[in-house]
């Protein structure tokens, strides 16, 4: 995989100095706005559409709220297990960054001392975007939009050849998508338990005080019999 960066004809170092390339004649300031997006910006906008959605099913409750939050949570579970996955990855190929293989890039961030295939943000957005996907179609191609533009990111700062992009593209989507019927399986029973707990299960159901002093599911969710929620509240 290293050889891929030793020719400058390569499709692959074309692609990483046009890109960059865009980093020289932006302006300065839209240059270090690059650097945080792609840095931290688009992590933390991922966490907080995975926390918007979380939002969401827990207000409309229903039979199906356990089974939601069970998907929402494989979303950031499988961007840390696709990273572990990496690890070894990085440590075969030994690919080193680009920039200290080909000389004129401009790069954003430094300090980057350690191999460059694959792509850890890339990897982490993608999987977690993927996860998205699975349980919410809406603010899953959100989170694919955003992993995408967190890979252009990554070539734009001079950090990763695109290729390192694509791999951790790959990465991402493959743990995300093969290990989510065994991952959803074993979390929902745990936290359909969790939904049982009056205090815990805030967590996966919101719900309101009704004018007798008990807890009541929110307007709009799924109501149920009186005597599951005395279940339930005893539990």
């Amino acid at each position: 995989m290293a050889g891929l960066a030793e020719s400058g004809s390569n499709p692959d170092v074309d692609l990483l100095y046009d890109i960059n390339g865009l980093a020289k004649d932006a302006p300065h300031w839209f240059d270090r706005t690059m650097e945080y997006v792609g840095e931290y910006g688009l992590l933390v906008a991922m966490v907080l559409l995975v926390l918007w959605c979380w939002w969401g099913v827990r207000r409309r409750g229903g039979e199906e709220a356990a089974p939601s939050v069970a998907a929402l949570l494989w979303a950031p579970l499988a961007a840390g297990i696709a990273v572990l996955v990496n690890v070894p990855i990085r440590g075969f190929v030994e690919r080193p960054r680009p920039f200290l293989d080909h000389q004129g890039l401009d790069v954003l961030v430094s300090g980057k001392t350690d191999y460059s295939f694959v792509s850890d943000h890339a990897t982490i957005t993608m999987a977690m975007g993927v996860g998205l996907f699975v349980a919410n179609r809406k603010f899953g191609v959100a989170g694919i939009a955003l992993a995408l533009f967190e890979g252009f990111c990554r070539i734009y700062m001079g950090v990763h050849y695109p290729t390192d992009v694509v791999g951790g593209f790959a990465l991402g989507t493959a743990v995300a998508l093969l290990l989510s019927p065994l991952a959803t399986a074993l979390l929902t029973p745990v936290l359909k338990a969790v939904e049982r707990s009056p205090r815990a299960g805030r967590l996966i159901r919101a719900r309101r005080r009704s004018a007798d002093g008990q807890d009541a599911v929110i307007p709009g969710a799924r109501r149920e019999a009186p005597g599951v929620e005395e279940r339930d509240l005893a539990a």
